[in-house]
């Protein structure tokens, strides 16, 4: 029979402390692609019934190039088809949103993909989202 181990309030913490950063590392590392200095993301924020999509670009050193970011759905109240483009130009500790939709949040599945090119070479990130909710 398995045992229940008490411990001491402050040990608790300071693990819980330790797992917190170890578990957003994990979900960083797991967020997009990288291209040298220069990583894409697209983060989802649920907001009420609603989801937000941004593209971001992260970097470690000044560049600039273009981006494109696409959205698509199948939902039984329709479909969606977004696409975003353009330039861009991002600097160490300032990430670049580039793109953003809001979209419904229920019944429907949103496939985003993020790409990103710099001097020629591409990167990209994408993501997938939803269900019956």
């Amino acid at each position: 029979m398995p045992s229940i181990v008490k411990l001491p309030r402050s040990v608790t913490t300071a693990f819980a402390l330790l797992l917190i950063p170890a578990g957003a590392l994990a979900a960083m590392a797991t967020a997009g692609q990288s291209l040298g200095p220069v990583r894409c993301e697209i983060r989802a924020t649920p907001e009420g019934g609603m989801v937000s999509l941004e593209a971001l670009a992260h970097a470690d050193k000044s560049v600039s190039g273009t981006y494109s970011f696409h959205v698509e759905s199948a939902a039984r109240t329709g479909s969606t088809n977004i696409e975003q483009d353009g330039a861009f130009s991002t600097a160490p500790g300032k990430p670049a949103t580039l793109g953003a939709v809001t979209l419904d949040a229920k019944g429907g599945v949103y496939d985003a993909r993020l790409e990103l090119t710099i001097d020629g070479k591409s990167i990209s990130c994408a993501e997938r989202l939803g269900g019956a909710t």
